[in-house]
């Protein structure tokens, strides 16, 4: 009888230790198939394909900015690696059918979650970059309180980190996503 509450007791404990060693995964929406390499070659070319469309621009007053699912997946792996407690790790993004639909694990104590975030990006009547949170599938776990801000707020930063510095005298025009890429229009003031 000694030896069998033992044994229970013993079970219970390392089971009890299993859970708590590991992160359980709960679910959520499913990666699309296709898996977008990082790396810090695609997000550093960003950069430069903003210098070269502006100083393009500058002599046509017509600046075309196309940007790719990599280079955005880079660019995003690498500011969500900077901050200490990111909304979510892994980013991928896909840009298709006129939308940025972007992939991650989101983690809450000892569980993760695949998360599914769909926008939409357009142009105001100021000629301004326009992001707007369509959908968040953070599947099972609750969605963060300030997702929408926290999501414009780093998509307008790398908007404004890449083209801001080039961007003064520049009037977006139109922003068209599809087949893998971002296309982004306008003309010089």
């Amino acid at each position: 009888m000694k030896n069998r509450r033992f044994f229970l007791f013993s079970s219970v404990s390392i089971l009890i230790l299993a859970v708590l060693a590991c992160t359980v995964n709960v679910g959520g929406p499913a990666y699309p198939d296709q898996h977008i390499p990082v790396s810090t070659e695609a997000a550093g070319e960003i950069q430069f394909v903003v210098q070269t469309a502006v100083a393009a621009g500058m002599e046509s007053g017509q600046i075309t900015l196309v940007l790719t699912e990599e280079q955005l997946t880079s660019y995003l792996a690498y500011q969500f690696q900077a901050q200490p407690q990111p909304i979510f790790t892994d980013p991928q993004v896909y840009l298709q059918d006129g939308q940025i639909q972007i992939y991650g694990t989101a983690r809450k104590g000892y569980f993760q979650a695949t998360v599914a975030i769909v926008l939409t990006a357009g142009v105001d009547e100021q000629g301004q970059l326009l992001i707007e949170l369509t959908s968040a599938n953070f599947g099972p776990l609750p969605v963060p309180s300030g997702l929408k801000e926290a999501v414009s707020a780093a998509i307008q930063e790398a908007y404004t980190g890449a083209i801001g510095p080039a961007a003064t005298g520049f009037r977006l025009e139109s922003v068209t996503i599809a087949d893998g890429e971002m296309t982004i229009t306008g003309s010089t003031k």
